[in-house]
């Protein structure tokens, strides 16, 4: 069976892992030599003229082709000071699949009975002397000396002597090569059983680390450390499915902590140990828990938003999927919302997440309601269970309050009702979602909006950003009430809707911003011979181009009005084009699809005039067909709270 970093090793996350080993760092015993050093004919000559040393020689050679010994070594060494290394490097030592080859070997070529054969190769042949008077010891070690020295100059020549070329070829016969590749699958392997058993001390030291981490950089550093720890062969490896969603989760809180720019943000993203890390997490996904899942989408939404991550989106929508029943309801806002904040819609899942919403309903804080209605409406998904169970809760006599504090409090009085305290911004968010999602006349919504009659305009200031916001979002709502739902009559007091209304139509917060497309088109719409009135407000709208004449309303729609994997209008889009349809206004959209399939201006500017029902040969305009469709940005507000 396949492990899981082997599929992200070959998928290309990390190319490293599998490059080859160092041929003359792990194969030392079979490289060949030019010259003896002078300690080593030394002590062939010794074990000569003394047999009893020959025990010394045997563990020379074995410390040799082991690697233990270095063949330049003195007498007195050089001392270097010793280099740190972390815990997780210091318990791979042991674990060099190189050395555990060597060690087999040695075995192997022991119980042949080929040890001397051996000890000849790595030490340097020896030559037997004939049974002779022995002369003085100062000429036997010049005839060793001269013999090695021929033997030598042989190998460098490349004159490789044939009992030499035959003992290589007998004793290594594949071998080397077979116990190399065994060594690297079970290396692999090795690698890949992230889930399998368990150190729980280790596991428990790597999570510490991770937690008390004080910056993206450190946590991200102390994850690589534990990758390479496992490259080299730690076993069982640490990085549990736990440690994994754990890193890339205080990874996002850390950024989040210190308000890191979104090109910063990016630029972290590409690393390549955060690549590793990210590919990593995806493998492990299937066996990650329900707060695992949740912790890594949330993560991914923090450090990528909605540029990167389109295939590691699609498979957190696959796994989580499978697994919605074991979601709580922090699961499913987080879950909902990483998903809404990376404009990445994911219909079935979704569809799960509204019914399992709805089985929960009971243990939602008000933040993680206000969030997950948030969600739903920014991808315009269908939320219905939701909505009901909200519907039935008011039913079993929960109420809603506000509250001043940020962070909305559930209390249960004496009488055991149920109360939700809604901060503003929840407020704002859950309002909006309603416009949004066209249920407006629900019974939780008529609830909400007395609730927002409560707030005081004094609380209300011009000097925040999270006060605009929350004005902005209310008067889109209020608008659609008298627009869309006048029969509803609800409404704000005139004090707190004048305010609100004067801050939801400021730009102090959210300029508007004329992109390229925008001009291109609008140059193009020139020469249709219309009377087009560019940047018209209708109700705090702002319609790209318009003919007030007859309430022609033309939308340039680039990427951030659609879905960016499946290129459905989302929520704001939606909401702006029934609200305008509603005003009685003609609305004709433009898509950044379908200009970029158009070359030239010629061809552009003829498909303007078929969009707009433009005759060609008649410039007044007089013929303009009656459209529908609608796409803008201008009324978004993409708070998460």
């Amino acid at each position: 069976m396949e492990g899981p970093l082997n599929a992200v090793l070959r998928s290309g996350y990390s190319p490293w892992l599998l490059s080859p080993a160092n041929p003359s760092r792990d194969f030392q015993a079979t490289s060949t030599r030019t010259s003896q050093p002078a300690h080593r004919k030394l002590r062939l000559s010794v074990a000569a003229k003394d047999p009893g040393a020959s025990q010394e020689i045997d563990r020379d050679w074995k410390e040799e082709f082991m690697g233990e010994a270095s063949p330049q070594k003195t007498n007195s060494p050089t001392k270097k000071k010793p280099r740190e290394k972390s815990r997780l490097l210091a318990d791979t030592e042991s674990l060099d699949w190189c050395n555990n080859a060597r060690r087999v070997a040695v075995k192997s070529i022991e119980s042949r009975g080929l040890a001397k054969s051996m000890e000849s190769i790595v030490l340097g042949k020896k030559k037997k002397k004939k049974d002779k008077k022995p002369n003085t010891r100062k000429k036997t070690q010049m005839k060793i000396d001269l013999e090695d020295e021929d033997e030598d100059e042989d190998l460098v020549s490349g004159r490789v002597p044939i009992d030499l070329q035959q003992r290589v070829s007998f004793i290594a016969d594949g071998m080397f090569e077979e116990m190399k590749e065994k060594a690297k699958e079970a290396f692999i392997e090795k690698l890949s059983q992230f889930s399998g058993p368990s150190n729980r001390r280790r596991e428990i030291s790597l999570n510490r680390d991770i937690v008390e981490a004080q910056t993206a950089e450190e946590v991200l550093e102390v994850a690589s450390e534990a990758i390479s720890a496992v490259a080299k062969g730690l076993s069982p490896s640490p990085l549990t499915p736990i440690n994994i969603s754990t890193a890339l989760h205080r990874i996002a809180k850390n950024m989040e902590k210190v308000s890191m720019p979104r090109t910063r943000r990016l630029s972290f993203a590409r690393q390549r140990e955060m690549c590793m890390l990210v590919g990593i997490s995806m493998v492990n996904l299937p066996d990650c828990s329900a707060q695992g899942i949740s912790n890594i989408s949330w993560a991914l939404a923090k450090i990528g938003g909605e540029l990167l991550y389109h295939s590691e989106m699609d498979r957190v929508a696959e796994v989580a999927f499978t697994r919605v029943e074991e979601f709580n309801s922090q699961n499913v806002a987080n879950v909902a919302a990483a998903f809404a904040t990376m404009q990445h819609s994911a219909l079935e899942l979704f569809a799960l997440l509204s019914s399992r919403a709805a089985e929960i309903i009971s243990l939602f804080q008000e933040k993680e309601l206000a969030q997950v209605l948030w969600a739903f409406a920014s991808l315009n998904e269908p939320a219905d269970a939701l909505l009901n169970a909200m519907d039935r809760a008011l039913d079993d006599g929960i109420d809603l309050s506000y509250s001043e504090e940020e962070m909305g409090e559930r209390i249960e009085d004496q009488e055991s009702t149920v109360k939700l305290n809604f901060s503003r911004t929840q407020l704002g968010n859950l309002v909006w979602a309603y416009a949004v999602l066209g249920e407006m006349e629900r019974p939780f919504f008529s609830r909400l909006w007395g609730v927002l009659s409560s707030i005081s305009e004094r609380k209300v200031s011009e000097q925040l950003r999270e006060d605009v916001l929350f004005a902005s979002q209310v008067l889109i709502a209020s608008q659609c009430l008298k627009t869309v739902y006048p029969h509803l009559d609800l409404s704000l007091p005139e004090v707190l809707e004048e305010k609100i209304g004067r801050l939801g139509k400021t730009k102090r917060f959210n300029q508007k911003v004329t992109s390229s497309f925008q001009k291109e088109v609008g140059r193009l719409l020139v020469g249709t011979g219309l009377d087009w009135v560019r940047e018209y407000v209708v109700d705090g709208y702002t319609l790209d181009a318009a003919l007030v004449d007859r309430k022609l309303a033309f939308e340039i729609d680039g990427p951030t009005h659609f879905s960016r994997n499946t290129g459905a209008p989302l929520g704001h889009t939606v909401l702006k084009r029934r609200y305008i349809a509603a005003a009685g206004w003609r609305v004709v959209s433009l898509s950044h699809m379908e200009w970029e399939g158009l070359q030239g201006a010629s061809e552009q500017s003829e498909y303007l005039r078929k969009i707009l029902g433009i005759n060609p040969g008649n410039d007044d305009g007089e013929n303009v067909a009656e459209m529908e469709g609608s796409h803008h940005f201008d009324d978004t507000v993409d708070l998460l709270s």
